[in-house]
């Protein structure tokens, strides 16, 4: 993945998982608050407009997610850094998810995580 700034973040998992649902309930909570203080500091701490978060794993299959600040002069901003074809892509595949499944509840928002927390993931 070339990166949209230079102030992309990873956040990686400390043992080999291949995807979230590999980890157990507490290791995924643990990842998604690490990856939710990183995006607040990003925008408290670097004024990012928006903060991208992804979780591909395509080329790298270990489980990571990039946490991507965006700002308004950015040359992509607002869009992705993905051509038009992976648009297409992404749209006729969000159609088929809808068509397959039922929607999902909203999970309650989280609580502002402090950025220390849980840095180091064990």
């Amino acid at each position: 993945m070339r990166p949209i700034t230079q102030e992309l973040c990873r956040v990686v998992w400390d043992r080999h998982v291949k995807e979230m649902t590999d980890l157990d309930t507490d290791g995924g909570n643990q990842m998604m608050r690490v990856v939710f203080a990183l995006e607040q500091a990003l925008i408290q701490v670097l004024g990012a407009e928006k903060v991208n978060l992804a979780s591909l794993g395509n080329q790298v299959p270990h489980l990571h997610w990039h946490v991507i600040p965006r700002f308004k002069d950015d040359p992509h901003f607002p869009f992705c850094d993905l051509g038009p074809k992976d648009a297409r892509r992404r749209a006729s595949a969000a159609t088929r998810l809808r068509a397959q499944h039922a929607p999902v509840a909203r999970p309650a928002a989280h609580s502002k995580a402090r950025v220390a927390e849980g840095l180091a993931l064990h």
